[in-house]
């Protein structure tokens, strides 16, 4: 299995709330976020993994950069500053020749143990187009709600309003097959592609996405997340 790191934000909010570090650099639990997620991904089987950092955050480059040959799989770097985070989903698939892709956000915290769950489970999944880690937590400014047959666990479609029924919001956890990959190349070309809108669209195009839930996962966007992260992920 295959492995993305998307760390292509600015962190402006963390820096207008007095936070100085970059947020992938931020302390979690004695390790940077970003490292703290890689060294989550790399107990997984990890075939490669691909970074792609914000050009203007020059210390995570560099940290990227020093660390990486600690690891025993290509880790790939790609410093560039993206236009929206469809571009940066389809910077770091650039290396991936095939198989199955895992791809998260520097700064979406799950638990070692649920993600592990979630990587055997999608190893084993020889159906799904797509497998898509969601959540019935929600702590995100603009949630995308999620519908999903309970029956099957397929995902039949995105919302951004919630309703009566609903259950679960995307976590921020996309893994991706070759058919899915090959959508993001043609929707990347786009006029302002949105990240949910290509997740709409594998829905759309027939594709099967299926949801695994994740009891918890923190999406860090604020100073206030920081310490919400760090008891969260206190005991894992």
């Amino acid at each position: 299995m295959h492995y993305a790191i998307i760390a292509a934000g600015n962190g402006s909010r963390l820096r207008h709330e007095g936070v100085e570090a970059p947020k992938p650099l931020v302390d979690l639990d004695g390790r940077p976020m970003v490292r703290r997620l890689i060294e989550v991904l790399a107990s997984y089987k990890p075939e490669s993994l691909s970074i792609v950092v914000n050009e203007q955050m020059p210390e995570v480059a560099s940290y990227i950069e020093s660390i990486r040959d600690s690891f025993e799989f290509p880790v790939y770097l790609t410093v560039k500053t993206t236009a929206s985070g469809v571009h940066s989903l389809y910077e770091v698939t650039r290396h991936f020749a095939g198989g199955k892709i895992v791809i998260t956000t520097v700064d979406t915290i799950f638990l070692q143990s649920d993600f592990g769950r979630y990587a055997e489970a999608f190893d084993d999944d020889d159906d799904s187009d797509a497998f898509f880690g969601v959540t019935p937590f929600i702590d995100d400014e603009k949630p995308l709600y999620v519908d999903v047959d309970p029956a099957t666990q397929l995902i039949t479609g995105f919302r951004g309003e919630p309703s009566d029924h609903d259950r679960y919001i995307s976590g921020g956890i996309y893994g991706l097959t070759a058919p899915a990959v090959r959508l993001l190349d043609s929707f990347v070309a786009q006029p302002a592609p949105r990240l949910r809108d290509y997740q709409r669209a594998l829905v759309d195009t027939g594709l099967k996405v299926r949801a695994f839930p994740f009891p918890k996962i923190v999406d860090v966007d604020h100073a206030a997340d920081i310490d919400t992260a760090r008891q969260f992920i206190m005991n894992d």
